[in-house]
């Protein structure tokens, strides 16, 4: 596999510098480029550098519009619903979390909801925006659909990724999964370094479990998280994102030539509204203390709390580079 070191400060000039050349503004794109770059530097390359080329053409084909601003349609108190304007959809999901967290400041909680947007790429970088500022996060969207309900053949269910974030000392913990066992991000990611999955996946075409990416992909029947009750998840996730936002559905959105215009929710809680605010981070600590206090099993594996290897990864890039498929960094800088 031949892989290369590309430094942040060069990945995100280089996605910069294409962004403003399909028409972002220099400051729009600045901060998606930062975002592209800031997910390849925490190791999530399937919602960074191997997602940007698509990020492109889905701009090429019109399904993301660089001009367009999110605009609000509704206000019910703390709860707000807006239109994306088929957006960026990083540059949106950063929009909404920050209005979110202003609602909250104010009440609480705040509870955005946006229709017609587009893929957040990595859904835990608005968990990390929000907990790295006091507030606890939740956050999810639907997808076309890629994932059987349990017992069924053909897919009608998105993968529908959430997220939770908890602020935790200067960085956050936080757990960002999609609905399948494996997103369809990480399958194409496994897919392109030639590895298979650590565990089964989903099923190939002859209906059997398989951990190889390439079969899974090609069925797109991935295997719902907790089986039947990961496809009742998807299910709700769904529901909720449409209702809320008065967006597409999953159905709708799989109608498409591709999966754009998808629909998608935030919700912040202020922790300083709360009586138990002075002592809510030595509550964490203690939580946390405990739980890594496991004992590990006989793969003698590190117990870990959720977004603790992000950590780790971003030290490790930041001194010595992101590792980058060598065809793929050719195929970004071709554009």
């Amino acid at each position: 596999m031949n892989t290369i070191r590309i430094p942040f400060p060069e990945m995100q000039s280089v996605f910069q510098r294409i962004l403003m050349k399909h028409g972002f503004t220099a400051k729009k794109a600045e901060i998606c480029a930062g975002i592209f770059a800031e997910n390849s530097l925490e190791g999530i390359y399937s919602h960074g550098v191997y997602r940007f080329p698509r990020f492109v053409e889905y701009i090429k084909k019109a399904f993301i519009d660089v001009n367009a601003e999110p605009r609000l349609v509704q206000v019910a108190g703390a709860l707000e619903q807006w239109d994306g304007q088929l957006g960026p959809g990083p540059l949106n999901a950063r929009f909404c979390t920050n209005r979110a967290m202003q609602l909250a400041s104010e009440n609480g909680i705040g509870c955005v909801a946006i229709a017609n947007t587009n893929h957040w790429m990595r859904g835990g970088t608005y968990g990390w925006q929000a907990a790295k500022k006091g507030f606890v996060f939740m956050g999810w969207t639907n997808t076309e659909a890629n994932m059987p309900a349990w017992g069924a053949k053909e897919s009608r269910l998105g993968n529908n990724p959430l997220v939770f974030a908890v602020p935790f000392g200067n960085e956050a913990i936080v757990l960002d999964f999609a609905m399948t066992q494996f997103s369809y991000g990480k399958m194409e990611a496994a897919q392109l370094e030639g590895k298979s999955l650590s565990f089964p996946g989903g099923f190939n075409k002859n209906g059997e479990l398989t951990n190889e990416p390439g079969e899974i992909l090609e069925s797109r029947r991935a295997l719902p998280i907790g089986y039947w009750k990961g496809a009742g998840l998807s299910l709700l996730l769904d529901i909720l994102a449409t209702v809320l936002s008065a967006g597409l559905s999953t159905r709708e959105l799989s109608q498409k030539e591709a999966e754009y215009s998808v629909s998608q929710v935030f919700i912040a809680f202020s922790l300083k509204k709360l009586s138990n605010f002075p002592s809510i981070e030595n509550t964490i600590i203690e939580i946390i203390s405990d739980y890594k206090n496991s004992t590990p099993d006989e793969s003698e594996s590190e117990i870990r709390y959720p977004g603790e290897r992000v950590l780790q990864t971003r030290a490790e890039n930041l001194k010595n580079g992101i590792p980058v498929l060598k065809t793929i960094w050719e195929q970004v800088t071709k554009l």
